[in-house]
């Protein structure tokens, strides 16, 4: 695995904070089922980010954290703002429940609203259960308990997710799969089954396109498992007729690229090669410097359908078109 799969492997803030924002009515409905019943969900919610990073700004940790503030409304009519901590990071926090304090009395002294703060353990220390921060004193004493949910419990309730209708169940797995599964060919295996769960589930394009990308993000693979893993994804979207995910980001759109290539070869028409081949040197390489462009209109048709083969597994645009 490359300096950059693994730096992108651990970025697991990101698409949790995605999954929060798109899905937190699921988000609460599955892991904190008892306040799901006290939140008048009919007047919606919304995100919090500017007074959350407010109260966050001069957090002085190197570790980074997705953390989410949210606002509701209570079934009694009343104001109340959700802040969710989601720990994901490999290792137990010593400083997490003082952490949860801090946070909720810094937003409750500061909007004056009421603040129920949410703890979501997603790292695989079974012994590390923070739920409440205390401390005490010369007969003063403070104690804050908070409502805690630990992921890999829901390893015993597998079926449970599998069988869920709640989309964040697809979340929790993949968030599971990610943090047990070490061997590349072990995560493809689970990704892929994800994957296919979530075509088999009726969801809508939009849906299906928003849980893919977090999926995707969340579980990552080596560069040489990708391209494997995105072919058993097309091959998913024809048999259940759903052509939803026909593009690869990060790997600069191979299928289209492929059936881009194709087409321009079966037409024979030369410059068509060449036009096809700087849309696709644009999307993997980025922008066409001058000298490559140059390059490309000199070509001849051999040196086009070389460059045609080559392209996928070209390393760079030199390695491509040779050095200027």
């Amino acid at each position: 695995m490359t300096d950059q799969d693994s730096a992108r492997r651990t970025d697991h803030d990101s698409p949790w904070k995605d999954a929060l924002e798109s899905y937190f009515e699921e988000f609460v409905r599955l892991l904190f089922p008892a306040i799901h019943e006290e939140v008048d969900w009919s007047r919606g919610y919304s995100a919090m980010d500017k007074e959350l990073q407010q109260i966050t700004a001069d957090a002085s940790s190197g570790r980074r954290h997705a953390d989410k503030l949210i606002k509701v409304y209570a079934r009694d009519g009343g104001e109340t703002w959700v802040l969710v901590h989601v720990e994901v990071q490999g290792e137990p926090e010593d400083g997490f429940a003082q952490r949860m304090y801090t946070y909720q009395y810094r937003l409750r002294d500061r909007y004056g609203v009421d603040v129920v703060s949410l703890a979501v353990l997603a790292d695989t220390s079974p012994g590390f259960r923070p739920e409440r921060f205390r401390y005490a004193r010369w007969g003063c004493e403070l104690s804050f308990a908070f409502p805690m949910t630990k992921l890999i419990d829901w390893e015993a309730r597998w079926a449970d997710l599998e069988f869920s209708e709640n989309v964040f169940a697809l979340v929790v797995m993949a968030q599971i799969k990610a943090k047990r599964l070490d061997d590349g060919e072990e995560r493809q295996r689970a990704k892929v089954g994800l994957i296919r769960l979530l075509y088999e589930r009726g969801y809508s394009r939009a849906e299906i396109q928003r849980l893919f990308h977090i999926i995707d993000w969340m579980i990552q693979l080596p560069r040489g498992l990708e391209r494997g893993f995105l072919e058993v994804v097309y091959a998913i979207e024809e048999e259940k007729r759903m052509p939803y995910i026909n593009t690869a980001e990060r790997l600069g759109m191979e299928k289209g690229l492929e059936q881009g290539m194709e087409k321009g070869l079966e037409q024979g028409h030369h410059l068509g090669v060449a036009d096809t081949l700087r849309k696709q040197i644009a999307l993997k390489f980025g922008e066409l410097p001058t000298w490559a462009d140059e390059r490309l209109s000199q070509a001849s048709d051999e040196q086009l359908d070389e460059w045609v083969v080559k392209i996928l597994s070209a390393e760079s645009l030199e390695a491509l078109l040779g050095n200027h």
